[in-house]
């Protein structure tokens, strides 16, 4: 399943998966946006939530971006 995430990165809430007014998921994460550490904190929060492995989920569009498509192998 493919789902359009938006990306927190260094927030102190997280990790933390909550939905938004228009749907979207939002997830916030403890690590910051350098050398990609915030997409492996999005790739983990993101399994942990779905209940997969965190190979299971994968980063198809939006790698600097705040906004991303991710697939989940559910």
């Amino acid at each position: 399943m493919r789902v359009v995430v938006r990306v927190r990165p260094g927030s102190r809430r997280g990790p933390l998966v909550e939905t938004d007014d228009d749907g979207v998921l939002v997830v916030h994460v403890r690590e910051r946006a350098v050398d990609g550490a915030a997409n492996t904190g999005l790739v983990r929060a993101l399994a942990e939530h779905f209940g997969v492995a965190p190979s299971r989920v994968a980063v198809v569009r939006g790698h600097t971006s705040r906004t991303k498509q991710v697939d989940v192998d559910v």
